[in-house]
């Protein structure tokens, strides 16, 4: 019974007065009241009007029963209950509210779910509607309005393929977060060694290849800071962008950069037009992480593809100021190598000679010093180097 994005928008005309009464608990109160303590009116005042005897015959809580599992993720519970079809859907979420042992926060603005089926959308039950104008699936002896979903990450994570799709068979819709590690199936799908079928049967079943985590990255994001080439390569062959971003504005190939790991990944988000130059908030791109962190084959790569190696980050610093800063005299040798000007000065006037003086990095500030420009390889040499 997860939140309604419009349970309180619309309330039946013959709840008026209940919902009002119930509004005003939760809103109004008396001003001393804590949190806790105003939660006990609301579920108080609810308890009292569900016990009210039905005011028509169409609200008998045993005509027409049904009996229906609910899942309330947020309490992790379920539970079977009898519902009467002829009454309103408001009546029976009250119904549930009555029976919880735990309170839940925002209590009024839940609302219960009809998960996918059959081709058809999930959706939230309009509250003003009897039970009864909702078909109820029919592919199991007990109908859930609410999936297992702790189960079925629990099944992704074990790669179990089988109880997977069965899960995706009766219309669970894979887009979701795990509400305890902000997960999404694919994104955990992506982490895990041997997982190209799970992949395959997670996107057969409607699994979104952008579909973002908690945190804001794409499996994608998830598979390359795993340094897992083999799901990147089943997510990219399966159609998924190279250049998604994450809640930073960071691409999958910025995240290689930092993590390093097998080159094969970055090397593979290159070759399928991942593009170059993604600058976080600090201004930093792809080759300054590659050159703060060592990651000298990725450093190739990313040349190759055209990294430009006078780009300045927010303190003006290139990517050779970058090595000059953290010792990393391999990453300075190719950056010089392929070009790069060592008279560039960041927005502190100093040249990365200068900066690798001032890091006490002497070696590398004698190796950046003694650079002539015909040390610099051709074209040719870079291709075969």
């Amino acid at each position: 019974m997860p939140l309604s994005p419009a349970a309180s928008k619309h309330e039946p005309s013959d709840q008026q007065q209940q919902q009002e009464e119930v509004q005003q608990c939760a809103t109004n109160g008396n001003q001393g009241d804590s949190d806790s303590s105003k939660e006990d009116i609301i579920y108080d005042t609810i308890r009292a009007t569900a016990e009210k005897p039905p005011t028509s015959p169409m609200e008998k809580p045993l005509a027409n029963a049904v009996i229906i599992r609910i899942g309330i993720p947020d309490l992790q519970q379920t539970k079977c209950l009898k519902f009467n079809t002829e009454a309103r859907i408001w009546s029976s979420k009250q119904q549930i509210l009555c029976t919880l042992n735990q309170s839940l926060k925002d209590v009024l603005n839940y609302g219960l779910f009809q998960p996918a089926y059959n081709g058809k959308a999930g959706k939230f039950l309009d509250e003003e509607r009897l039970l009864k104008d909702y078909p109820l699936p029919t592919i199991t002896p007990v109908p859930y309005l609410e999936a297992n979903l702790k189960k079925f990450m629990e099944y992704v994570q074990q790669k179990n393929i089988d109880k997977v799709s069965k899960f995706l068979e009766k219309g669970l819709d894979p887009n979701f977060h795990d509400p305890d590690t902000g997960e999404c199936p694919l994104t955990m799908a992506a982490q895990l060694e041997g997982c190209v079928d799970l992949i395959k049967v997670l996107k057969s079943g409607s699994a979104h290849l952008d579909f973002r985590t908690r945190d804001g990255m794409t499996a994608l994001h998830k598979a390359v800071r795993a340094k897992n080439h083999t799901a990147l390569i089943t997510l990219l062959d399966l159609g998924a962008s190279p250049d998604y971003k994450d809640s930073r504005g960071l691409s999958p190939l910025y995240h290689s950069s930092m993590v390093g790991g097998d080159p094969y990944c970055c090397e593979l988000l290159l070759h399928d037009h991942a593009i170059v130059g993604c600058v976080d908030e600090n201004g930093w791109q792809e080759i300054h992480q590659a050159c703060r962190h060592g990651h000298v084959q990725h450093l190739e790569h990313l040349l190759f593809y055209g990294a430009d190696l006078s780009a300045q980050n927010a303190s003006g610093n290139t990517a050779l100021h970058v090595c000059a800063l953290y010792n990393q005299d391999s990453c300075a040798r190719v950056l010089l190598f392929r070009g790069a000007r060592k008279d560039i000065k960041n927005y502190n006037s100093q040249t990365a000679f200068q900066v690798a003086i001032i890091a006490g990095n002497f070696d590398l500030a004698e190796i950046i010093k003694n650079h002539k420009e015909t040390d610099v390889g051709s074209k040719l040499n870079y291709l075969y180097a």
